[in-house]
Order: C-alpha cells, then structure tokens, then sequence
C-alpha cells in the first residue's frame, strides 16, 4: 500500500508544477467549464502515455535526436504561440457560462494532445523521471508489477489534472468575467512565452 502511495505521490508532483498543460487547462476551465478542461488533459496525458511507452520500449533515444527535437520544438511552438495568442486576444464578451460557444470536445483534446505531445521537454522529462524509476524497479520486481506502479504514477497525474479541471471551472462561478479574463490573458501570455522559448530552440538548430 506504501508502494501504491509513494508512486501515485510522484505523479502527483510530476503534474504540479507550473507548466502549459496546467495553464491550458485552467484557462479552458475558466472560460468553458469542467468537461472543456478534464477532456484538454486527458488529450496530455495519452501523450504521457506514448512517452512512458518509449521509454519502456527503449526507443526515447530515437525520439531524442537533435532533428526530432527541433521538429518538435517548432512544431510544439508553433500550438504553443496559436493557443496563447488565442487566450490573450478573446474578449470579455466572450467569455459565456454556458458550454454553447464553447469547441468541440474533440478540438480540446487534440489541443492537450499536441501541446504534451509536440513539447520536447516531455521526452527528456519522462525520460530522466521514467527513467530513473524504470531502472530502480525492474530488476527489483515482475513486468506486471512495474506496469502497476506506471499506472499509479499516470492516476497521480489524472488526479491533479483532475482537480484542477474541477477547482477552474467551479470559481467560474464565483468570479467576475473581468477576472476570468485577467487569468486567461495571463495563463495565455505564460503559453505564449513558452512557444518562443521552443520556437527560439527549434530554430538554434539551424543557426
């Protein structure tokens, strides 16, 4: 049961920090309630899954190459830079509490997908945590054991991603559109400056 714990504990603090994925998520809570949100990281975390998937199949290196990694810093900026801008420029007035104006669920999911997915960070991220865990555990316990404690680690993150989908969309609620509008101005411009930062990366490359 310890075990259970420690390793949904660790998603837990994989998913806290501050990053897109929690700015997006908060933003689309904010703007369109619960289900617009929970569906945007669960779009994140099946692309955690492939990664925690490369990882295991000892393919993360591949993804790991210099020209994937500016493919994916462009790419990963370019949604990066599209959603934040979107966040910053939407007006007050558009910002409804009711889900008719709001994208189709599918569109937000596919947005969590590609901004976890196309973020270059993600593959070093899971592969120095994953990694580091798979190394620990595999000699330690049975294949189905370490697939256990991966998915105790993906409920961590669900959970908070979870949270944070119903603590968005509830305060919705309770603030005033003028605030509604300073949060997701704000998480937009954080997306924004972290699609420049990747974008800045990708084009390194060719410099």
């Amino acid at each position: 049961m310890t075990s259970i714990l420690y390793y949904i504990a660790l998603g837990l603090s994989l998913a806290a920090p501050i990053g897109p994925i929690n700015a997006a998520v908060i933003n689309r809570g904010l703007r369109y309630g619960f289900f617009q949100a929970w569906i945007l990281a669960l779009g994140s975390i099946l692309a955690d899954v492939i990664y925690i998937l490369l990882v295991y199949l000892g393919v993360a290196q591949l993804v790991n190459t210099p020209i994937i990694q500016t493919f994916l810093y462009l790419f990963g900026g370019f949604v990066l830079i599209y959603t934040g801008v979107e966040g910053i420029l939407t007006k007050t007035s558009n910002f409804v509490r009711s889900s008719k104006d709001s994208p189709a669920l599918h569109k937000s999911f596919i947005t969590g997908f590609l901004m976890s997915f196309m973020n270059p960070l993600s593959i070093v991220f899971w592969l120095g945590i994953y990694g580091s865990v798979l190394a620990s555990s595999i000699d330690k316990f049975s294949t189905s054991t370490v697939i256990f404690y991966t998915l105790c680690i993906l409920m961590g993150v669900a959970i908070w991603d979870f949270t944070v989908s119903i603590l968005s969309s509830f305060f919705r609620n309770m603030v005033s559109e003028k605030f509604i509008t300073f949060v997701s101005r704000s998480s937009g411009f954080v997306l924004l400056l972290f699609g420049i930062y990747f974008g800045y990366q990708g084009v390194q490359y060719f410099l």
